[in-house]
């Protein structure tokens, strides 16, 4: 009796420890070179997601936004950028997010399942999740920047 009772607690540890919760897809400072988070996270989750994205929540919503999760960072102290992690119900909703408003001048990158890169931002996607990261100005070392700190959180998704 002991013995079942023990292999029953093991094996439910063993499941319950199996189970990937939700990631914490932000890196914390320094973690990524030159980069440092500057605030708190902030979750939103869908129907609270117009006091972060009010006048665009509802396309969000139609493609099956759960949450959206937001941070700042800054670059070597000179840099500022947000970082918002959407997450989805499925890959279809990260995919059609994606792909709204890709533009001519946008760069396909190996990042995540696709990804593109303009001069002031990177975006992918990967499995449910689509990453914006948005840098508030031009500087020429941006583009590299941005795209070292999306690897970042890529890693963690």
């Amino acid at each position: 009796m002991r013995t079942a009772m023990l292999v029953a607690i093991v094996a439910l540890s063993v499941a319950s420890g199996c189970k990937k919760k939700d990631a914490n897809p932000f890196p914390d400072s320094g973690s990524v070179a030159g980069w440092q988070k500057t605030d708190a996270t902030r979750v939103f989750l869908a129907k609270d997601l117009w006091q972060y994205i009010d006048g665009d929540a509802e396309h969000f919503i139609q493609a099956g936004v759960v949450s959206t999760a937001t941070s700042g960072y800054m670059y070597n102290g000179q840099l500022e950028a947000v970082v918002d992690v959407h997450t989805m119900t499925g890959p279809e909703g990260a995919r059609k997010i994606l792909e709204t408003g890709l533009t001519r001048d946008a760069k396909t990158i190996q990042l995540g399942d696709e990804g593109v890169q303009y001069a002031q931002s990177v975006s992918f996607r990967k499995g449910r999740y689509v990453v914006r990261i948005v840098a508030y100005e031009s500087r020429p070392d941006a583009p590299q920047a941005l795209l070292a700190l999306a690897r970042g959180v890529e890693a963690r998704l």
